[in-house]
């Protein structure tokens, strides 16, 4: 393999896991349910999820239907395909089964929202996108 090459893709990886890592620290998930549901194969998962000021979370996707919920602060919420939406405290946003997304604290304080999922049992909840 062409050396020059091996360092960029080292480079990049290095690169998106540094981003990762940043956006865990200015955002923290609390898990608060996993349970199976009637559907075979499915089960449901609830999280609360915590944003710092300006916090962005990276892209990705989920192995089933998300609803957000958002609980305090204000959120913007980027679809694929979609305009970016803008939720306050009380609102909610249906996100299908592995449509990308991104969600970012456009609020002065700290945001938060209630993050259900349906989703198959077993599967990765959260899958980056590049």
């Amino acid at each position: 393999m062409n050396p020059r090459i091996l360092i960029t893709a080292i480079l990049a990886v290095g690169i998106l896991s540094l981003q990762a890592a940043q956006a865990q620290q200015e955002i923290q998930r609390t898990d608060l349910l996993q349970k199976d549901i009637t559907v075979s194969g499915k089960e449901v998962v609830q999280a609360r999820v915590d944003f710092n000021p300006g916090a962005t979370s990276i892209n990705h996707k989920h192995p089933g239907e998300e609803v957000a919920f958002v609980l305090e602060g204000a959120l913007e919420y980027q679809l694929e395909g979609q305009a970016p939406v803008i939720l306050k405290a009380g609102q909610s946003l249906f996100i299908p089964s592995g449509v990308a997304h991104l969600a970012r604290n456009v609020g002065e304080g700290k945001a938060s929202e209630l993050a259900t999922y349906v989703v198959s049992k077993d599967a990765t909840l959260v899958e980056p996108v590049e």
